[in-house]
């Protein structure tokens, strides 16, 4: 009887075990508590650098959390962004999205020395752009989530998958939802991760075809709303002031809320990619009515859709490196 008892008692735990081992996981080989043994104040080193960049300029927050979004649409999330060209080695910071657009690489700098002081070869900079993104959106008001840590960054970098792969302002919603289908991403999610553009700016020359020739017959857009776009037009012109910059949530530019939802009702979104969510998809344009309501209900699902971005193809185990430097692969 006793036997019987404690071969019950040890297949209850084995099956138990595996359950508890990988209820503390998040997206497979990823989770939270990586770094807990390995370098305890990494994730407080990473919010420290990042609070004092958002401090100096507000307009950081949007700019880490898009090198987040532009790292993971590209080869996964593996810092493949922020390496340098060298060598075999073409930058992505070349492509198209990225070109004169792409910013904050000197606040990954500045984190990355903290942290290779801190506990050397340790902590990815693949890592270092998802804790970034999180720590800017909490820095400007929006939801906060445990970030699932792990990642190893990647060998090399493809220019091509950064032209082809990242969603563009003048993109059709098909198109935009097919590249985010590509990675795993749905309308759900679509919907939820365009709503950072309620903090940062886009340059003229993202949205200018919607102000003069939007579908080539010399006029604007006509699901943008015309008193906005002649607004717009006074510091856009035709020709020139290409870098000139616009909120992209005019209403409240660098607190993240759901203004930019509200925007979207009122036909004031800043990007062709913003307004179609509303004007050319019943479902997406149900969510964007939903998350103009519903704040509480945006912040939600943003957290879930980046996490779940977060974990696109992560590399792990002994692929990749972690880096010493951010810019280039180890030597």
């Amino acid at each position: 009887m006793a036997n019987s008892m404690s071969l019950l008692i040890f297949l209850s735990l084995l099956a138990f075990f595996p359950f508890c081992f990988c209820s503390k996981k998040v997206g497979g080989f990823l989770y939270p508590q990586f770094y807990d043994q390995s370098c305890p104040r990494a994730q407080e080193i990473v919010n420290c650098v990042v609070a004092k960049a958002v401090a100096r300029e507000p307009r950081m927050a949007a700019s880490l959390l898009r090198l987040h979004f532009h790292d993971c649409f590209v080869k996964g999330c593996d810092a493949s962004l922020l390496l340098d060209s060298s060598g075999t080695i073409a930058s992505e910071k070349r492509s198209n999205p990225n070109r004169d657009s792409a910013r904050g690489f000197e606040v990954i700098d500045e984190i990355k020395s903290a942290l290779e002081k801190e506990c050397p070869l340790t902590v990815s900079c693949a890592d270092i752009l998802a804790l970034a993104a999180r720590d800017s959106t909490v820095l400007t008001g929006g939801p906060s989530w445990e970030v699932p840590l792990g990642r190893r960054d990647s060998l090399g970098a493809s220019l091509s998958g950064s032209n082809n792969n990242i969603p563009a302002p003048n993109n059709t919603f098909q198109t935009i939802l097919s590249k985010f289908e590509l990675q795993g991403l749905d309308i759900v999610d679509l919907v939820a991760l365009s709503g950072s553009h309620t903090i940062g700016n886009a340059r003229c020359t993202s949205f200018r075809q919607r102000l003069y020739n939007q579908t080539g017959n010399g006029k604007a857009d006509f699901t943008l709303d015309q008193y906005y776009a002649a607004q717009l037009r006074t510091g856009c012109p035709t020709s020139g002031g290409d870098q000139n910059l616009f909120f992209l949530d005019f209403v409240s530019p660098i607190n993240f809320d759901n203004s930019y939802f509200k925007n979207l009702l009122a036909y004031k979104g800043l990007l062709n990619s913003d307004q179609v969510l509303l004007t050319m998809n019943q479902e997406s344009a149900e969510l964007v009515k939903q998350y103009a309501e519903n704040q509480d209900l945006f912040f939600e699902q943003f957290f879930k859709s980046m996490v779940k971005m977060g974990n696109i193809s992560p590399l792990t185990g002994s692929r990749g490196e972690i880096r010493k430097n951010c810019r280039k692969i180890n030597t």
